[in-house]
């Protein structure tokens, strides 16, 4: 199959000099801005839920340009030109923490928060639908909105949205979950700590909302600020939007979750190098797959692993593709020689095929994605879908369009962070897009 996904170069980008190799039947890049804001990776950190966002014939983007301005930007999905509107709004970007999150709720409203690390909830909608314009701040319920980080809206199959937020810090956290009336036009509390840490620990989370609405949750556990505490893998899904909990087996959740009742997809010790809040995608029938990296018990140094139950039990599946070694430990934001993973997967027959998409010192810190065209064996081919360097990107794409027109619309920006939220002195870059869509 992927012979054939290797032929040709379909596109070369002048402006920076990206290329892009042949690995799908249709592959383009188009360019935002010139003006990224690039001393951190606040633009490309892989938890930002979304970077791009799809509704009807709309792609919508949003990022930080130079001067720490929220910028949104649109096209006609699949075109060259976007539109942009600077808002009046700023968000610290000094902090790569905090990203900037989007989504488009049924009525086609853009819904944003932005500048989120244990302050004050930053959060704002369109004006209209189809609209650039944001109006005023808002509160959505006033109540535990001043500690808030990782702001990620989610999409139901209604066209209600959801907004999960850690309330606390880190190692003490606890996970937040308000819903969004198309009805109502208001929001309301759905979930307030359903993952206790007990004073001990926080939850890092992913989460998927499949086709049919179902909501699956993933997470690590950290007990610590120090990320080398971070250890194992547990999973639950919601059926019913957010307000009762089942393990993988159906079995009913009593809330709160705590270390001591969580389902455990895989147990994982701390000083694993496990990496917190990577990637889930849970297909129109289900089936959940976990993307992550970690350091097995046999293995020199992290590995790239996709986690996954499509049966009863869950599988792992260790790419092994990579020679040298790391080590995480410390706190704030981690310069780390690869990025956290994204995973995308897709019918292939009687199978799974999957892409696994990552950067990697090792491949020059190139966009890369690892193709499995039957998931369950080992035959993972690599290919780079850049040919230079994006420095300290992580992969973040357009799940909306992805669900409904399998394209991956893929976030890209050449961008540095230097370890510790420091901050780079590195001139503004390109804001891009690359298309991608697999061959079948």
């Amino acid at each position: 199959m992927y012979q054939s996904l290797i032929k040709s170069i379909f596109l070369i980008c002048t402006l920076i000099g990206i290329n892009l190799v042949g690995v799908a039947q249709e592959a383009k890049l188009s360019t935002i801005a010139p003006n990224g804001w690039a001393d951190n990776s606040v633009n490309t950190v892989v938890f930002r839920k979304n970077s791009l966002v799809s509704f009807n014939n709309s792609q919508y983007a949003a990022y930080y340009d130079q001067e720490q301005n929220v910028v949104l930007a649109k096209r006609k999905i699949g075109a060259t030109h976007w539109t942009l509107v600077t808002t009046p709004y700023k968000g610290d970007a000094t902090d790569a923490h905090k990203s900037i999150s989007i989504m488009v709720d049924g009525d086609g409203f853009l819904h944003i928060a932005w500048g989120q690390h244990n302050n004050h909830l930053n959060y704002a909608k369109s004006i209209s639908a189809g609209s650039l314009t944001l109006g005023n701040k808002e509160v959505m319920l006033s109540v535990k909105e001043n500690k808030v980080s990782y702001p990620e809206f989610y999409k139901l199959a209604n066209g209600d949205l959801l907004f999960f937020y850690r309330d606390g810090g880190s190692g003490n956290g606890n996970l937040m979950i308000n819903r969004y009336s198309l009805k109502t036009k208001k929001w309301t509390r759905v979930q307030d700590g359903m993952i206790d840490g007990e004073g001990q620990r926080n939850a890092y989370w992913q989460v998927a909302v499949d086709q049919a609405g179902i909501i699956h949750l993933s997470w690590v556990w950290r007990e610590s600020p120090d990320v080398a505490s971070n250890h194992d893998l547990c999973y639950a899904k919601s059926t019913d939007g957010g307000i009762s909990w089942l393990k993988s087996t159906n079995e009913k959740y009593k809330l709160p979750i705590t270390a001591a009742n969580a389902e455990y997809a895989i147990r994982i010790p701390q000083k694993s190098e496990l990496i917190n809040q990577t990637s889930m995608f849970a297909d129109a029938s289900g089936k959940v797959f976990i993307a992550g990296y970690w350091r097995g018990v046999n293995e020199s140094g992290p590995q790239y692993h996709l986690v996954f139950k499509t049966d009863s039990n869950w599988k792992v599946s260790n790419l092994n593709f990579r020679k040298t070694t790391f080590s995480l430990s410390g706190t704030g934001t981690k310069r780390i020689p690869i990025s956290r993973p994204q995973i995308i997967v897709w019918p292939n027959g009687t199978h799974y095929a999957a892409g696994l998409l990552f950067r990697d010192a090792e491949r020059g810190n190139r966009a890369s994605i690892a193709l499995n065209d039957h998931l369950g064996t080992d035959n993972w081919v690599i290919k780079d879908l850049t040919k230079i360097s994006l420095g300290d990107w992580e992969p973040t794409y357009d799940t909306e369009l992805w669900k409904t027109k399998k394209m991956l619309s893929l976030f890209i920006q050449n961008v540095t962070q230097i370890d510790g939220e420091g901050k780079a002195n590195q001139v503004p870059t390109p804001v891009q897009v690359l298309d991608w869509k697999p061959e079948k």
